[in-house]
C-alpha cells in the first residue's frame, strides 16, 4: 500500500476513535442545536409554500403535466401528489448539508484541531498563518459554489451513475476546501499551508471524497416511502444530527492527517544546494 494511503487510513481510524471523546460529543451540541432550530423553523414556515410553489411550477410545464397524466392512466394515481414534496426535499437537503459544513467548520473545527494537537502534537509550534474570518469567508464561498454546481447537475441525476457519483464528488471537494484550510490555519504559516495543500492535494482530496460518500448516508432516512415525506419537517433535525457526526468525523480526519503532515514537513531535512567551486578561485600550488 502506498505511504500516502497508509497515512490516510491511520488518520481515519484515529478520527473515528476521537468521535467517542466526551469533549467532541459536547462540542457538537451547540452547532446541532443551532442547525436544528434554524431548519425546523424554516420547515415550519416555508415547507408548505415551497411544496405549493414546486407543484405550481410543474403544472405550468406542459411536458411534465402530460407525463403525469400518462402515469395516472397507467395506475400511478398518487405520483402527482408525491413528486412536488420529493423535489422540494431534494432541493432542501443540499442546503442542510451546506449549513452543517459551515457550522462544523466555524464552531467545531478549531476546538477539534486543538484537541488533536494537545494529545498527539503537544510540541507543534503555532504559526497562525490563517484566520477565523478567512476560514469563514472561504467556507461560505466554497459552499455557495458547491450548491450552484449541485443545482446545475440535478437534471443529470436521472442517470443513475451520475446521481451516485457527482454529488459525493462535489461534497468531497467542498469538504476538502473547507477543512484543509481550517485545520492548518492555527498551526501552519501561510507558506506552509500553501505547500502542504499543494504537496498533499490528492490525499486531502481523497479524504474529502470519502467523506462526501459518507455524507450521502443521512439522506437514506427519507427513503422509506410517502411516510418520510409526510414526516420530513421532523426528520430533517435527525438528518442534521447525522450530518454533524459525519462532518465532525471529517474535521478530525483532516486534523490528524494535516497536523501529522505539518510535523513531517518541519522535521524533514533542509535541502542545501551543492556549492559550485569556481576553478579560478582554487589555490595555486
Amino acid at each position: 500500500m502506498p505511504p500516502a494511503a497508509n497515512r490516510v487510513l491511520d488518520a481515519g481510524w484515529r478520527a473515528a476513535a476521537y468521535c467517542l471523546h466526551p469533549r467532541v460529543i459536547g462540542w457538537s451540541l451547540l452547532p446541532l442545536l443551532i442547525a436544528a432550530v434554524l431548519t425546523f423553523g424554516l420547515a415550519w414556515f416555508f415547507w408548505e409554500p415551497a411544496v405549493s410553489a414546486v407543484r405550481a411550477s410543474l403544472e405550468d410545464w406542459r411536458l411534465v403535466d402530460a407525463a403525469l397524466r400518462w402515469l395516472e392512466q397507467l395506475g400511478a394515481t398518487g405520483f402527482r401528489s408525491v413528486i412536488a414534496p420529493v423535489i422540494t426535499l431534494a432541493l432542501a437537503l443540499p442546503l442542510v448539508m451546506g449549513l452543517a459544513i459551515v457550522l462544523v467548520a466555524a464552531l467545531m473545527t478549531p476546538a477539534l484541531t486543538r484537541l488533536v494537537a494537545e494529545r498527539r502534537f503537544p510540541n507543534l509550534e503555532r504559526r497562525r498563518g490563517g484566520s477565523f474570518l478567512g476560514g469563514l469567508l472561504g467556507s461560505l464561498g466554497a459552499t455557495l459554489l458547491a450548491l450552484v454546481l449541485l443545482l446545475f447537475s440535478m437534471p443529470f441525476w436521472l442517470i443513475p451513475p451520475v446521481a451516485l457519483v457527482v454529488p459525493p464528488l462535489i461534497w468531497g471537494w467542498l469538504t476538502y476546501r473547507v477543512f484543509a484550510y481550517d485545520v492548518l490555519a492555527d498551526h501552519a504559516s501561510a507558506e506552509e499551508r500553501r505547500q502542504l495543500m499543494r504537496e498533499q492535494r490528492w490525499p486531502l482530496l481523497g479524504i474529502g471524497v470519502l467523506t462526501g460518500f459518507l455524507g450521502a448516508a443521512p439522506a437514506l432516512i427519507f427513503a422509506f416511502g410517502a411516510l418520510s415525506i409526510v414526516l420530513a419537517p421532523l426528520l430533517l433535525p435527525i438528518a442534521i444530527w447525522l450530518y454533524m457526526l459525519v462532518f465532525a468525523f471529517a474535521a478530525l480526519w483532516f486534523a490528524h492527517f494535516g497536523l501529522a503532515a505539518l510535523q513531517a514537513l518541519r522535521q524533514a531535512p533542509l535541502e542545501v544546494p551543492a556549492r559550485v567551486i569556481d576553478p579560478v578561485q582554487l589555490p595555486q600550488e
